[in-house]
């Protein structure tokens, strides 16, 4: 029986096309370049802030962005800057996510030359306009919630590229060309009532909080709270921290040991109110290196 060389045919076969499409010269290349449609991105040049604090007069989301497309972004004719909320904070009962609404439209005119010799642009936008655009009220916002920006490149030609248009290779490396950005809602520091503060601590197996601690920080000072061998009860300790007239800023975290859900304590502000509460074997334990207050809650 005869027997084929598959190897033998298989570089006759490859050689035979290789001479085939020779012989047509560059016509398939050609026809594929010819029928190409470029596109357009926006590159990431700077991320300037990507905060949204409640309150603060010169708190901004901004960004800096350079123009690519074919012909050095001549083709560009404007930018529509569009914006939606995302309410990451459910349990409060408030609003979910908007639908997109347009913020403003960026002239071409405003552009710049950069570095690259393509054109770039700042772009900054406050919270009162986010709001205003979305018709969110500021009622309904809480820290941790969130703004999505979207730009969307408008082309001389009718056409438009954005978010939807994107793909792995824009979004990543060198491109970084999301079109889309997160500015998370934040409540800056509160200062804290003058006096007292109360720290109410227990174990509940009773023998010390096993190296776990409270550290809290005031004014930049630290000052570290919790059950352990110098204490005469390794069950239950009561501790203050006085706080001076004065007083800008004070945080609290916690730094985590072995027993967490043997941990249990209170905190009560100088003006009485309970600032943090942890029951000892409740169902979640404080999240170790994370901020605790809540700054949005006005009771300290």
């Amino acid at each position: 029986m005869m027997k084929i060389n598959y190897k033998i045919f298989t570089v006759l076969a490859l050689t035979s096309l290789m001479f085939t499409s020779c012989d047509e010269g560059d016509a398939v290349v050609d026809d594929v370049t010819a029928n190409t449609t470029r596109g357009a991105i926006l590159r990431t040049v700077n991320v300037t802030s990507n905060e949204l604090p409640i309150g603060v007069a010169d708190g901004f989301f901004g960004v800096e962005l350079e123009v690519q497309s074919e012909d050095d972004g001549n083709l560009i004719e404007s930018i529509d800057v569009f914006a939606h909320f995302r309410d990451q904070t459910p349990d409060n009962g408030k609003g979910a996510t908007t639908s997109d609404a347009l913020v403003e439209n960026i002239s071409k005119s405003t552009f710049t030359i950069g570095e690259f010799g393509l054109p770039r642009f700042s772009y900054e936008v406050t919270l009162p306009t986010l709001l205003s655009a979305t018709g969110v009220a500021e009622d309904d916002i809480d820290g941790g919630d969130q703004f999505r920006v979207r730009f969307e490149l408008v082309l001389s030609d009718g056409r438009r590229f954005s978010f939807d248009q994107n793909s792995g290779t824009l979004t990543g490396s060198y491109f970084s060309s999301p079109f889309l950005y997160s500015a998370t809602i934040v409540c800056p520091p509160t200062p804290p009532s003058t006096g007292d503060w109360t720290f109410d601590m227990i174990d509940a197996y009773g023998d010390t909080w096993n190296g776990a601690f409270l550290t809290v920080t005031l004014d930049g000072t630290e000052h570290i709270f919790a059950i352990d061998g110098g204490d005469a009860d390794p069950t239950a300790s009561v501790e203050t921290l006085n706080v001076p007239v004065g007083s800008e800023v004070i945080s609290i975290q916690f730094t985590s040991g072995p027993w967490d859900g043997e941990i249990g304590f209170t905190i009560t502000a100088a003006n009485g109110n309970v600032i943090l509460s942890q029951e000892a074997y409740a169902a979640t334990t404080p999240a170790p290196g994370v901020e605790l207050i809540n700054y949005c809650i006005k009771n300290f």
